[in-house]
């Protein structure tokens, strides 16, 4: 089993230091919501986010939305080989149930995350999305890896399919993606650090290059 965090992802609700802000005030009006209420975003909360510390790297959910639309209709999980997991800045931990069809729109996914921030399970008859507290060191811990590998620019470059070939000979790494748009991790990622190419790439095209290579080695194709 491939387990994929999507981790130290810019996925949160509009901070409490800026709910008052204009920006978000107009767009949860619209919205026809209270401002504490909806996700932080970027392309609406521009001038809001000069006023948070780090602002320019937060309020990036579209960086989840696009990561895991990829990871949940990949073939890995069509087969029950994946599970994927998205950590907050925040440590917050999102389970994600492999049989979840997020919405392709993306102001409907916003609003399934507001409403999962709010009521921590959605739907609740089903809980195909359960939100926790965790930091990422404990839900590595949880797993149990026999291997965990950090993507990483800095990390030791591998091709591709033979980092395919390393993950699908183990029965349950952790394979670490960074799901913000530029800078580092605020977490602590010990563990050793991979990067597939001689430059940075988008966190969804290294997720799409470590699955199809790990489903490349795998005997279930």
């Amino acid at each position: 089993m491939l387990h994929l965090v999507i981790a130290d992802s810019e996925l949160e609700l509009v901070p409490k230091s800026i709910v008052e802000h204009p920006a978000v005030v107009n767009y949860a009006k619209k919205r026809k919501k209270r401002p504490e209420e909806v996700i932080l975003e970027g392309s609406y909360h521009h001038s809001a986010l000069k006023k948070l510390e780090d602002g320019e790297r937060r309020g990036r959910p579209d960086i989840v939305h696009i990561c895991l639309l990829n990871a949940l209709e990949s073939i890995a999980n069509r087969e029950g080989k994946l599970r994927v997991y998205v950590h907050t800045r925040n440590d917050e931990v999102i389970y994600v149930n492999p049989e979840t069809r997020l919405p392709r729109n993306y102001n409907r996914f916003l609003g399934l995350m507001e409403s999962l921030f709010k009521n921590r399970v959605v739907p609740k008859d089903l809980a195909l999305l359960r939100l926790e507290e965790k930091t990422l060191g404990e839900l590595v811990e949880e797993i149990n890896p026999d291997g965990v590998f950090v993507m990483h620019e800095e990390g030791k470059l591998v091709k591709p399919r033979a980092f395919g070939e390393v993950l699908a000979g183990l029965e349950n790494p952790v394979v670490i993606v960074g799901g913000f748009p530029h800078g580092d991790f605020l977490s602590e990622v010990p563990w050793e650090k991979i990067s597939i190419y001689e430059s940075s790439l988008m966190a969804w095209i290294v997720i799409n290059e470590v699955l199809v290579n790990f489903e490349a080695n795998r005997t279930f194709l």
